[in-house]
């Protein structure tokens, strides 16, 4: 087997890396040299290019872009394609990315390994990155049972547990979990950065510790990521986003109120239901 990767960051890195270790060959497409050469030298792959069609004898192409480049370069990709060929992303928004690509003539595979750090580029490539993390598979009305299968396997092969469900139902659940989060954790920085009097700021900065730092990871990381997402699942967002609010309401109308009765048992709730999402 043949693997294609477009995307040489993070994850199409730690994807080659991880293909190469099982004696996979493994293709892959860059913008720049400069990442083909990093790629090579770090056995990501057998060979880069910048050209897609040098993926042109790959069975399999795994499409590592960020989310609005995924569909053009299926586009893209087209004219370099055999009918076998089966083409698969990593876009953390399924429901837009699926419906653009399943009207294409290819067999499209949706997909979204829920693994990551807060580094970038190849250089950040780590092998095991996806062992014992999620990887979703949403094939779409056209995916080809054979190659929803043939996706499932090498993911499972990286150690990685497969879930299959709707590209729509995906990211509602994602936007709960995982964009939620992303524009908590970027609030609770800019609600701190906001404080008007400087002593309290600096205060506040040198004393912040774990809680802040485990809190605000995922919103100090990647804005252009951020906008994507909000971009390309903005329904299912706005609605997270809109019970997450009423949820700080009510706990602001328990404080105000002095209900502390009724504060200790929505955070007893809380406590009790937090064990269900981690594994």
């Amino acid at each position: 087997m043949k693997v294609g990767i477009v995307g040489l960051g993070l994850i199409g890195g730690s994807l080659g890396l991880d293909l190469r270790s099982q004696g996979i060959e493994v293709l892959g497409v860059a913008r720049r040299d400069r990442t083909c050469e990093l790629a090579r030298i770090r056995n990501v792959v057998d060979a880069a290019s910048t050209n897609l069609n040098f993926l042109s004898p790959a069975d399999i192409i795994f499409i590592c872009t960020p989310l609005t480049v995924i569909a053009p370069t299926v586009r893209q990709l087209l004219p370099y394609l055999n009918s076998e060929t089966i083409l698969t992303d990593v876009g953390s928004v399924k429901a837009s990315i699926v419906k653009s690509c399943e009207g294409l003539g290819v067999s499209f595979v949706g997909g979204h390994p829920m693994a990551g750090t807060e580094e970038r580029g190849v250089e950040a490539a780590r092998r095991g990155l996806f062992v014992g993390t999620p990887y979703v598979l949403t094939p779409g009305k056209t995916s080809p049972s054979e190659a929803v299968e043939q996706v499932a396997d090498i993911a499972r092969s990286l150690g990685a547990t497969v879930y299959t469900c709707s590209p729509t139902v995906h990211d509602r659940a994602v936007s709960l979990i995982s964009h939620l989060p992303l524009f908590a954790s970027a609030g609770l920085i800019e609600t701190c950065m906001g404080e008007a009097e400087p002593d309290i700021l600096t205060l506040a900065q040198q004393l912040a510790s774990s809680g802040f730092r485990d809190t605000s990871r995922v919103g100090g990381g990647n804005p252009e990521l951020g906008v994507e997402i909000a971009r390309h699942n903005r329904t299912q967002l706005l609605r997270s986003l809109y019970q997450y609010r009423q949820t700080l309401d009510r706990a602001i109308a328990q404080i105000e109120g002095e209900d502390w009765e009724s504060l200790e048992r929505a955070l007893s709730g809380d406590r009790a239901a937090r064990p269900l999402f981690l594994s």
